[in-house]
């Protein structure tokens, strides 16, 4: 268990702290009035009109150039981008400091779409062209590893072929679920290329550029966002990539992809629920000492106060896992499982502490002008997104039976 941060880290906590305090939660009410609209265009890159209509709501281009910038100019941005590639060089314990803070305001302050699968995987052209515009926000990438049939067995299921054919590479095959697909500028595409292998050395990674002649999408429509879609199904129909475009090494393409979802979608799934539920306790607590039944505030009543307590618990244990986890990955240690554990305690603590939070607010909980009832489906979704819970027991029970875990302490 970490006691404390090193005083660079505790500086920027503080920073980001305050800046979501003065500029991220004044604009929150607008951003909630104004949901989402399908198929908005505000004529710039692409990318541009999903970065501003945000998760839920929408603000104008101007506002959220004002936010970037301000995240920019405090060195907020790149804080957790390796040095050698221009940024603070914070690492994962930085990263999940970071966005535990960014994800206390429903606006979200921006940082870096860095792909950091790309980092130490590039040649230096792919440097170039994508990863430094990627670290500045000048594009925007999108990762394709789940399928119809491969969802939580990516590796032994999945059925995206790629086949050599001179100096190209032809794609074939249907993503499912790819966040972000059809606004990114390129995306990250694993696709078979041995099929005895498969993720132990036959699943390879491709750069693909959008838009490119046999990549199309289909739009799939989820509860957490039902104004417009976010998610996709990508179509690859002998989609040809050229061999420049591929991401590493031929094979290493599930390895680069693990590296990604235990840092993004796992380490990172903790620092969201954390930012969550923490802005969320303190509303709860505010609330429950102004809401007066029979002449009462119902902070008074014992039922009231085990709901905060218990959600108290679950942030404070939450933290130290995840922030010890971190360290540990910026060590070099292997915290695969690790990360499996974290990504369940956000789902299945998140999930159960925002709607006890709700149920503190009762009817007020569930209108769409609070950012309770988004967050619920934000963290409702976590129990699936990145990996069903019970697929990441699998995970720590597999571990535990081989032996590859310690728990002694």
């Amino acid at each position: 268990m970490t006691t404390g941060l090193p005083p660079e880290l505790d500086a920027l906590k503080q920073t980001v702290r305050q800046i979501v305090q003065d500029e991220c939660l004044p604009l929150e009410a607008e951003y909630l009035a104004r949901p989402p609209q399908e198929g908005l265009d505000d004529g710039g890159p692409r990318g541009i009109a999903e970065a501003v209509q945000g998760i839920v709501g929408t603000l104008t281009p101007e506002k959220w150039g004002r936010l970037t910038q301000i995240s920019k100019d405090t060195g907020i941005y790149t804080s957790f981008v390796p040095q050698e590639y221009g940024g603070g060089g914070m690492g994962a314990l930085g990263h999940v400091v970071l966005d535990e803070e960014v994800h206390k305001s429903i606006v979200q302050l921006p940082t870096s779409p860095v792909p950091l699968m790309m980092v130490g995987a590039c040649t230096p052209e792919q440097e170039k062209k994508y990863l430094y515009p990627s670290i500045e926000g000048k594009l925007n990438y999108a990762f394709g590893q789940t399928e119809p049939q491969a969802g939580s067995d990516p590796g032994g299921m999945m059925q995206a072929r790629a086949v050599r054919d001179g100096d190209d590479w032809v794609l074939n095959g249907t993503k499912m679920f790819i966040s972000g697909a059809a606004t990114a500028d390129f995306l990250l595409v694993q696709a078979v290329t041995d099929s005895q292998k498969r993720q132990h050395g036959g699943i390879t990674m491709f750069i693909v550029d959008n838009p490119s002649p046999g990549l199309s999408f289909e739009p799939i429509r989820i509860w957490i966002t039902p104004g417009r879609a976010m998610q996709w199904f990508v179509h690859m129909d002998n989609l040809r990539v050229p061999r420049t475009q591929v991401l590493g090494e031929v094979g290493r393409g599930f390895t680069l992809g693990q590296k990604w979802l235990v840092h993004h979608d796992r380490l990172l799934r903790g620092a969201m629920a954390l930012g969550i539920l923490s802005r969320a306790l303190e509303m709860a607590i505010d609330w429950s000492k102004q809401r007066v039944t029979y002449g009462r505030p119902i902070a008074d009543r014992q039922a009231i106060q085990w709901m905060l307590t218990d959600v108290y618990i679950d942030i404070m244990t939450l933290r130290s896992i995840t922030r010890e986890t971190a360290a540990r990955a910026d060590q070099g240690e292997d915290v695969r499982v690790e990360a499996s554990l974290i990504k369940y305690c956000a789902g299945e603590w998140g999930w159960r502490s925002i709607d006890k939070i709700m149920q503190v607010f009762g009817g007020l909980g569930e209108t769409l002008d609070m950012p309770i009832a988004h967050w619920y489906h934000l963290l409702r979704h976590a129990r699936i997104g990145g990996g069903t819970s019970e697929i990441h027991k699998f995970v720590m029970a597999r571990a535990l039976l081989d032996g590859k875990v310690s728990f002694q302490g």
